[in-house]
């Protein structure tokens, strides 16, 4: 196996070291910003990571947020919480801080936003400390010799990935399988962390009218934490910095558990209502399709869990760039995630122009470290 924990971390784009401070204009005035610009500037000259203070850090963050073109819920990034464990870099330390991060999160149901940062790469060897887990919750997709997936095919590779690191799935695998965390620190293996369920809460999946729904033993966990991209902030790659919001019913519900090469439950749903399914133009997947994400709403309302409709956070979404246009800033923005994948004509910004515009801080993909090391399993 190859003991290097990443691949390679993103490029965001040409900035100079002055755009790389500018954000510190939001944090500080006068002479205490000269100082701090001068200090930063000094240390990426160098090579070095630019040493932010811990409110440094929070507001690039939250800047990082506002910036990001594909979130739909940014008139919120004042909110965020940052964590700061930059000194924090072996796997068990990792491991450790991401049960708090859950916990935090999760806030008994009324999810926060928060964001942990932690030891950033090295800028003259690319090392960097890894989270090899798309995010911190997701199910296992067991592949057969037929080519089927039991479970999520979008976590099918991670999952042979976890099994070659020792995994031991439930006796009885099930489409619903929570995977274990693996975390690469700055140098040796990847780690497995086997999770305990009860750290990831769930929520079971029924429906107001038909009472048949939960027969079909759907579930869907409470918290997405994205742990896989790269936060980027003052020249400086935090290649390990998980960042979570709440849930957009549609995200789960037109997507995770609708999608044909995902969970692929609309022709399921279809066949319980007894809709005709024959041609297309009865309709039947848009039928099932409003009904599952109907079932996904009174879910999470039923378990207090706090998620969002996709109406209303379009409606926030536009206050946003109202409220950024009144700060003299342009909004970047990428359509295909901005306007949602139900109903989008009945959204406000289905026929606003977007742009997509290089911003930094900003959160970016990387290159996923078990891609880089599969050759060697």
């Amino acid at each position: 196996m190859n003991t290097h924990h990443a691949g390679s971390t993103p490029n965001p784009g040409r900035f100079s070291i002055e755009d790389e401070l500018e954000f510190l204009q939001e944090a500080h005035c006068g002479d205490t910003l000269k100082a701090r610009r001068q200090a930063c500037a000094a240390a990426l000259r160098q090579g070095a990571p630019a040493p932010l203070d811990s409110s440094e850090l929070s507001t690039a963050g939250s800047i990082a947020w506002r910036n990001h073109a594909r979130c739909i819920g940014r008139r919120f990034w004042k909110s965020l919480l940052v964590r700061d464990h930059r000194h924090v870099e072996a796997p068990d330390a990792i491991f450790e801080s991401l049960c708090d991060h859950m916990t935090l999160a999760y806030n008994g149901g009324q999810v926060r936003s928060v964001m942990t940062v932690f030891a950033p790469a090295e800028a003259s060897s690319g090392r960097a400390p890894r989270i090899w887990n798309h995010q911190l919750c997701g199910y296992a997709g067991y592949k057969s010799a037929d080519g089927s997936v039991l479970g999520d095919p979008k976590n099918a590779d991670f999952t042979g990935i976890a099994l070659e690191l020792g995994w031991i799935p439930p006796k009885e695998r099930s489409p619903f399988d929570l995977l274990p965390w693996i975390i690469s620190g700055y140098s040796g293996p990847p780690k497995l962390f086997p999770v305990a369920v009860d750290a990831l809460p769930e929520v079971p999946i029924q429906h107001p009218e038909f009472d048949w729904f939960v027969e079909l033993g759907i579930r869907w966990y409470a918290v997405p934490v994205i742990s896989d991209m790269c936060f980027h902030a003052a020249g400086t790659n935090y290649t390990a910095a998980p960042f979570n919001g709440w849930y957009m019913g549609t995200e789960i519900g037109a997507r995770n558990l609708a999608d044909s090469d995902r969970y692929d439950f609309l022709p399921t749903i279809a066949k319980r209502m007894g809709l005709n399914m024959r041609r297309e133009a009865t309709l039947w997947k848009d039928r099932a399709l409003l009904e599952l994400n109907v079932a996904v709403l009174h879910s999470y309302e039923l378990a207090g869990v706090r998620m969002t409709d996709h109406h209303t956070a379009s409606r926030d979404f536009m206050r946003f760039c109202k409220n950024e246009a009144a700060d003299n800033r342009e909004v970047s923005a990428q359509w295909s995630w901005m306007v949602p994948p139900m109903a989008p004509s009945t959204t406000p910004q289905y026929c606003m122009p977007m742009k997509k515009r290089a911003r930094t801080p900003d959160f970016h993909f990387q290159e996923r470290p078990y891609q880089a090391a599969a050759d060697e399993f």
